[in-house]
């Protein structure tokens, strides 16, 4: 009886028990390459990372790329703007102007609160006066329409366009009509 107690105990221990498997190491061979083989353009000289306070043009942002057989980091992957904020965070400057609006007054249409924007259109949220009074309120704003109003407490947020006066990249028309309200139709002045 014993003997058949033990069997079975060492049994139950023996299931809960993992099983080991030897660990195996791989090698990886690599062969040395020469740098016109890496190089995808053996007649330019290898580029190098430019600071931030020395770019001037979109060639500046281009990156250098990592080492053969190395896993690049954000900055040596990053191009255009991303490679810009990534530089500009390196020297502590705020390229995009990420700080939070000014929300230690309520904005009116004599004095709004400006939302810098460097596109045709920008959305601002509004959480009222004093901060966080009600849910964010969406606020579209662009360069026909540059004013909004939050429909929740009135604050008022006005774009300021700092992108550049000719961008070539613009597809904007200024033909956008707005929609009828009932202003329209009672009081122009109120629109």
């Amino acid at each position: 009886m014993l003997l058949r107690r033990s069997a079975i105990a060492f049994s139950r221990r023996a299931a809960i028990t993992p099983i080991r498997r030897s660990f195996s190491l791989s090698i990886v061979r690599r062969e040395e390459k020469s740098p016109q083989d890496v190089d995808p353009q053996p007649d330019k000289p290898v580029k190098r990372s430019v600071p931030f306070h020395e770019v001037k043009t979109m060639e500046d942002l281009l990156p250098p790329g990592a080492e053969p057989g190395t896993i690049p980091t954000d900055l040596e992957q990053a191009t255009g703007l991303e490679r810009l904020e990534i530089l500009g965070k390196m020297e502590g400057v705020d390229v995009f102007d990420m700080r939070p609006l000014d929300a230690s007054r309520m904005g009116t249409l004599d004095n709004p609160i400006m939302v810098n924007s460097f596109g045709n259109e920008q959305y601002a949220g509004c959480t009222g006066y004093p901060a966080d009074s009600h849910w964010v309120v969406w606020l579209v704003l662009s360069r026909d329409r540059p004013v909004g109003r939050c429909t929740n407490c009135g604050n008022v947020l006005k774009m300021n366009y700092v992108g550049p006066p000719g961008d070539p990249h613009e597809h904007y028309e200024g033909k956008w009509e707005e929609p009828k309200s009932f202003a329209d139709y009672v009081r122009l002045e109120y629109r």
